[in-house]
């Protein structure tokens, strides 16, 4: 009995092969606003400076900064622009040769761990859906002396709306928190001075409380922590969002490392200067002793080494 053999089709491509690549999608929207202040601009560089993981070596990590995010193989002209947002695991350039100009989720595979937004006025409800409409705890003064402040009750996920329709664009929140599950969110606040830090846990965010004092935020998985930092960047003194370590010690920048450096390498110089000057003396002491013992100038020379001019120098400067 003859068997008919059934021709098997190829196995349809993935949408790395068929979807459009960082190449083919824009990287900026022309009828978009650009930075809507300086503080937009110099904050993502701080943290993006300040940054550093002892898991993920510097070629295995990319940070985003204002850079289109593409995210719905569905829709793929939909995307986010993130203020800042980290992802690790990936080659710190595009597949290991080319600087990005949009991150693109279905060609690298790797969605952001942690995302940081800038809140202002026009991006708020984006950024934070109906948790914008919640009153946090964070701005007012807690009781007693506990350590840390509970911003809202964290047993209860915060599901800002339902799925959007099919023509509906998501916000931010929805794309973060549905789409990406993105395992950190934190909004800053420049106005207030206040951040909120929301974990992925579960089917949505929970937000999380916040040490007091300085406030800063813990994230295991990468064993760094992000806080409130009071200083001058760039000429500016207020208060900066920046990575510290599991101490509570602030990450230094670049030039904050060299200044450190150099401060360290001047104060050690000053310190064996002065020894060098207290071990002299020392000597000149022990010269001006021996000499008042008795001992003549070829005797002392002997017994420390010095010529008879240092010695006579010695004897001089004590007279």
């Amino acid at each position: 009995m003859t068997k008919n053999w059934i021709p098997q089709s190829e196995a349809p491509a993935s949408p790395k092969e068929t979807l459009p690549t960082m190449y083919d999608l824009p990287s900026e929207n022309p009828e978009e606003p650009g930075l809507p202040d300086e503080f937009h601009d110099l904050q993502p560089e701080l943290l993006s400076r300040t940054f550093r993981c002892q898991y993920y070596p510097s070629e295995e990590v990319f940070i985003g900064t204002d850079l289109n995010l593409y995210y719905d193989v569905r829709h793929p002209q939909w995307y986010k622009r993130p203020d800042w947002f980290l992802v690790v695991g990936v080659p710190r350039l595009y597949e290991g040769t080319d600087i990005r100009s949009s991150y693109v989720i279905w060609q690298e595979g790797v969605n952001p761990f942690v995302i940081v937004e800038l809140l202002s006025p026009t991006t708020a409800k984006d950024d934070l859906g109906d948790n914008l409409e919640q009153e946090s705890e964070a701005s007012r003064r807690v009781a007693g002396n506990s350590d840390k402040i509970q911003l809202h009750d964290s047993n209860k996920t915060s599901n800002s709306s339902s799925e959007p329709t099919h023509q509906t664009i998501p916000s931010k929140w929805e794309v973060y928190q549905q789409r990406l599950r993105v395992p950190y969110y934190l909004v800053f606040s420049r106005y207030t001075n206040q951040i909120r830090f929301f974990k992925l846990i579960g089917a949505g965010y929970q937000e999380q409380g916040i040490l007091a004092d300085p406030p800063q935020i813990w994230i295991p998985e990468l064993d760094i922590g992000v806080g409130l930092w009071w200083g001058e960047y760039a000429g500016i003194t207020r208060n900066w969002l920046r990575w510290c370590d599991g101490s509570g010690n602030w990450l230094l920048t670049d030039t904050e490392q060299e200044r450190e450096a150099k401060e360290q390498a001047l104060a050690k110089a000053d310190e064996a200067l002065e020894e060098k000057e207290q071990a002299q003396q020392q000597v000149k002491q022990i010269v001006v002793n021996l000499l008042k013992s008795g001992m003549d100038i070829e005797q002392v020379a002997n017994i420390t080494g010095l010529d008879q001019e240092e010695i006579i120098s010695c004897s001089n400067n004590q007279l």
